[in-house]
């Protein structure tokens, strides 16, 4: 059995990275230390050693991918009172800065996420971008917030004449594509909206992070269909979204081209032919009973029935002999046939047409617009102001759901997760209910959203809104509601899955694993209660599920064992217990119930100063030791 002390870092990237390299080339690494003069000769004619090579920098750049590798000592708490459907969803909205959720995600969602689509600031000299804190994140995101002190927020915008005007901006993104990439699966995708401000630099990051060749298109989405007079030369009508695939998408799904009908058999030609129709593969509307070998057809197109044949339920049950004008040999009949195209008889006429079952769907182009069924800004307008109120969308620049479903329905299969850390009025959440509700997929979402606040003189913001937040819980309450009314009529609505667990960013919910170095003495005091003041064993519990890297939506049971209450996540795969005064009858009661829960392996965890002295803490593990368990953690 593996003993473990769970610490409350989340992965460190650096570290993670030399034990690759360790699997690859062992000899480069000593003492934890990577050799590169060794690597360099490994490496060979792969090594560049000219400083004129190409290289894409800018200030601040080392310092940006180091953030994106130095460890979260962060959790994320779970909010019930927030959330829809807790007990049964598999969705998640997060509020936090997206940098460190995107770390705390790294292990319960690493190579877990299908698609990413993320709708960032465009860096237009009005928009909000978030300067991180190399120190201290989540101290940092607390002050931007409002959550530390009265003294203003410092959210402002990155007007053009800051010297730092691009800088800042790569500065925010770089760290945060660098984990989004982590969690991607190997045939995921990330999709990215952005306007010519910064679409340049944008794609030469992607370059550098998913690889050049993971490039898939720039396209070209018509955002407008009445573009404002704000250029002196052009109208601008688009804007752009950048994909790349992780490693291999595969191949993208277009739009589905409508199945036709057609006269195609028929041919004017004075060449006459028969063709053999076998039961059961001709389809007709004709009314069921037998049909006598006769003449039929037009004026036009004379058709000869050579012998009776029959028609039940809709079907011919006997085979269809037929002489006339027929442009399709027999052979190519029944090759189209073998194909899966479907052969109608409509009316007494006996002309056969035929219909190709479905039409695979086309490669996308890289035009985006109302061609394929994608609406504008307007009618992503017009969406939320439908939902939440005359006027609500303004200044808040929503997508329109029917983007978001298109760019999913590019790449995505029924059960795929979604994930948006830019979520802003979670036009993404909305999206997925929607597309669910049309093919009964069950596409899971997972939103992440900076509660910047809102501007005091919008609709939002005087309907009671304070910040972006509250605005895209509330449009994905609203929105599946109206989903389910409007389809209630459709087999299975009642299960569409149109909830969201709410999780937020803050500090461990455990002392030592945040102690003050300022005051060393009094933590060490407090380690004496491992809770900081005002959390909840709920808190505690879905840390440990975060640094244990098990999926947020598992579900979690409790039960009171020998007088103490545990916790069982995912049916038995881990049991908590965070009492104090642990006898051997929790443990022997923690087997009980995992044999009665079956689950492929269990982990148990406990408070370490739960235990009344080390030789009961001992007794305890050699009794879970002998349970079969796989191991025992303590925290």
């Amino acid at each position: 059995m593996i003993e473990t002390t769970l610490t409350g870092k989340t992965p460190d990237i650096g570290e993670e990275n030399i034990k690759k390299l360790m699997t690859m080339f062992p000899e480069v690494v000593t003492e934890g230390k990577v050799d590169f003069e060794k690597l360099k000769q490994l490496l060979g004619e792969y090594v560049g050693d000219s400083n004129e090579r190409y290289n894409f920098t800018w200030n601040g750049k080392g310092r940006a991918l180091r953030l994106s590798q130095t460890p979260s000592l962060g959790t994320l708490r779970p909010c019930k009172e927030e959330s829809k459907d807790w007990d049964t969803t598999q969705n998640l909205y997060i509020e936090g800065d997206n940098l460190e959720v995107l770390k705390l995600l790294q292990k319960s969602y690493y190579g877990k996420i299908k698609m990413i689509y993320i709708d960032p600031p465009y860096n237009t000299g009005k928009d909000f971008v978030y300067k991180d804190d190399f120190y201290d994140s989540i101290e940092n995101y607390k002050k931007i917030t409002g959550q530390v002190d009265g003294n203003g927020k410092p959210i402002s915008t990155n007007t053009e004449t800051s010297g730092r005007y691009h800088t800042d901006w790569l500065n925010m993104m770089y760290p945060r594509l660098r984990l989004a990439r982590n969690l991607l699966t190997d045939d995921g995708v990330i999709f990215i909206s952005i306007d010519d401000n910064e679409l340049a630099n944008l794609k030469k990051m992607c370059d550098e992070i998913y690889g050049e060749n993971n490039f898939v298109e720039i396209f070209s989405w018509q955002k407008t269909s009445t573009p404002p007079n704000l250029s002196k030369k052009t109208k601008k009508s688009i804007e752009y979204i950048l994909l790349y695939q992780k490693n291999d998408c595969g191949i993208l799904k277009g739009i589905v081209k409508e199945s036709k009908s057609t006269n195609g058999l028929m041919n004017q030609s004075n060449s006459v032919n028969i063709l053999v129709f076998p039961p059961n593969i001709v389809l007709t509307s004709l009314n069921d009973g037998v049909y006598k070998a006769a003449m039929y057809g037009t004026d036009s197109y004379q058709i000869e029935l050579l012998e009776d044949t029959e028609v039940k339920n809709g079907i011919f049950i006997r085979e269809v002999k037929l002489k006339g004008k027929f442009k399709w040999s027999q052979n190519y009949l029944d090759e189209q046939i073998k194909n899966g195209v479907k052969i109608y008889i409509k009316t007494l006429a006996f002309s056969p047409s035929y219909e190709k079952e479905e039409y695979g769907p086309e490669k996308p182009w890289n035009i985006i617009d109302k061609k394929v069924n994608v609406g504008t800004n307007e009618n992503a307008s017009d969406e939320l102001d439908e939902l939440m109120g005359k006027n609500f969308s303004n200044n808040l620049y929503p997508k329109p759901t029917s983007l978001i479903k298109f760019l999913i329905d590019m790449n995505c299969d029924k059960n795929s997760i979604i994930l948006d850390f830019f979520s802003g009025t979670a036009t993404t959440a909305h999206a997925v209910m929607q597309l669910n509700s049309e093919d009964g997929g069950n596409r899971k979402f997972i939103m992440v959203q900076l509660p910047e606040p809102t501007d005091e003189k919008s609709e939002a913001y005087k309907a009671g809104y304070k910040n972006i937040c509250e605005i895209g819980k509330e449009r994905i309450r609203r929105a599946g509601e109206k989903i389910k009314e409007e389809n209630k009529d459709k087999e299975n609505i009642e299960n569409l899955d149109v909830g969201f667990k709410v999780f937020k960013l803050d500090t461990s919910n455990i002392r030592k694993w945040q102690p003050d170095y300022d005051n060393l003495e009094q933590s060490l005091l407090e380690y004496v209660d491992n809770y900081v003041e005002g959390r909840t064993e709920l808190d505690v519990v879905y840390e440990i599920m975060l640094k244990y890297g098990l999926d947020l939506t598992y579900p979690v049971d409790e039960f009171t064992i020998a007088g103490k209450k545990v916790y069982s996540i995912g049916f038995g795969m881990l049991m908590i217990c965070l009492d104090d005064e642990i006898t051997t009858e929790v443990p022997r009661g923690i087997l009980a119930k995992i044999k009665e829960l079956s689950p492929e392996s269990s982990r148990v965890v406990f408070k370490d100063n739960g235990f009344k002295t080390d030789s009961n803490k001992t007794n305890i593990k050699e009794i879970l030791k002998s349970g079969g368990i796989e191991e025992f953690i303590t925290i």
